[in-house]
């Protein structure tokens, strides 16, 4: 089931929760090699989760956590603008139409043709939320070689700025992305419409 959980409800998620914070650290310490602070039972959780934000996951069919990525508006506290800016050129992003999506994360183990739906999955969340929110884009933040994943997803950024491996980049809103995305997630509109829980975005105005 493709999820939209608000952070205040994730610890009804206890499962899901776990399995996300833990990926988290496999993929961006122990994959990546960022420093990230990682707690005594193995989560990855940085300030930006105290923020408010809402988490798109992916659940197995077996309740476990199957990717995951976290949504903020940008006019609030943002890991772009606190960090990134002069990825940027030193322009805060800060608009109620585009929100920043971060921590772009998949479990571990799985097989190429199961992480290519899964990220499409995730990417479906997110259009999702635009288009629920009425938002014009996406501003992400993401490990630079992404980049290509991103493309081959059928959902490419406008990448703004890279150094050190990492980039900043910008999704609009766009049907014919959601329609390559829904091929590669091998879903009809209304499969994922009835895939879907969560709700509105409470953040948009």
């Amino acid at each position: 089931m493709l999820r939209i959980i608000p952070a205040d409800e994730l610890p009804f998620h206890p499962r899901l929760r776990a399995g996300m914070f833990r990926d988290r650290a496999r993929q961006f310490r122990e994959r990546l090699g960022w420093d990230v602070p990682v707690d005594a039972a193995g989560w990855e959780r940085d300030p930006y989760d105290a923020e408010g934000p809402l988490y798109v996951l992916w659940e197995r069919p077996d309740g476990s956590h199957g990717g995951s990525a976290r949504f903020l508006p940008t006019l609030g506290r943002t890991m772009t603008e606190d960090h990134f800016l002069h990825l940027t050129g030193g322009v805060a992003l800060k608009s109620p139409l585009i929100w920043e999506c971060t921590r772009f994360c998949l479990a571990p183990g799985s097989d190429p043709a199961e992480g290519a739906r899964v990220g499409a999955l995730l990417m479906l969340g997110g259009a999702e939320l635009m288009r629920r929110a009425a938002l014009t884009h996406l501003l992400g933040v993401f490990d630079a070689p992404m980049t290509a994943v991103y493309r081959r997803l059928g959902a490419e950024p406008e990448v703004l700025g890279t150094a050190a491996g990492v980039s900043v980049g910008l999704w609009s809103e766009s049907p014919r992305a959601r329609d390559r995305l829904l091929r590669r997630a091998a879903l009809t509109p209304e499969a994922l419409d009835a895939m879907l829980d969560g709700p509105a975005p409470a953040l948009a105005a």
